[in-house]
C-alpha cells in the first residue's frame, strides 16, 4: 500500500501555489561627507539587474506621517523573490561596493518578504 501526501490545498481541489513572493530590499542611508556616496551610485545598479532588481525608490520627497521624520535617503529595490535579493545582498559584485556605502556615511539595511495578489 503507497500513501500519497497532499497539501491542504490540493486535498481541497485547488492548485497549490508555488509562486515566489517579492522581496524589497530597503536602505535608510544619512550621508556623512557629501558626494562621498557617488562611486557607489554610480555603479549599483549594474550590479542588481543580474538579479532582476529594479529601484522603485531611489531618495525622492518623503513624507513621515507618524514618528519621527528619518534623516536620511530611503531606497527599496524589488526583486522577484528573498532568494534573489539575498543573492545579490552577497554577490561578489556588490560586496565591493559596500565599503564605499560604509564610508560615505551611515546606513540601515533590511530585506522584507513581500505578498502576491492573485
Amino acid at each position: 500500500m503507497s500513501t500519497v501526501v497532499t497539501t491542504p490545498l490540493l486535498a481541497q481541489g485547488k492548485p497549490e501555489q508555488t509562486e515566489a513572493r517579492p522581496a524589497y530590499y530597503i536602505a535608510e542611508f544619512e550621508p556623512a561627507v557629501a558626494g562621498a556616496i557617488r562611486p557607489y551610485s554610480e555603479r549599483v545598479e549594474s550590479t542588481i539587474q543580474p538579479f532582476g532588481g529594479r529601484f522603485i525608490v531611489r531618495g525622492g520627497k518623503l513624507d513621515a506621517l507618524e514618528g519621527p521624520s528619518p534623516k536620511s535617503v530611503v531606497v527599496v529595490i524589488a526583486f522577484g523573490s528573498l532568494e534573489r535579493a539575498q543573492a545579490w545582498y552577497h554577490s561578489p559584485a556588490y560586496e565591493k561596493l559596500k565599503p564605499i556605502r560604509h564610508r560615505a556615511g551611515t546606513s540601515r539595511v533590511y530585506i522584507v518578504e513581500g505578498v502576491t495578489h492573485p
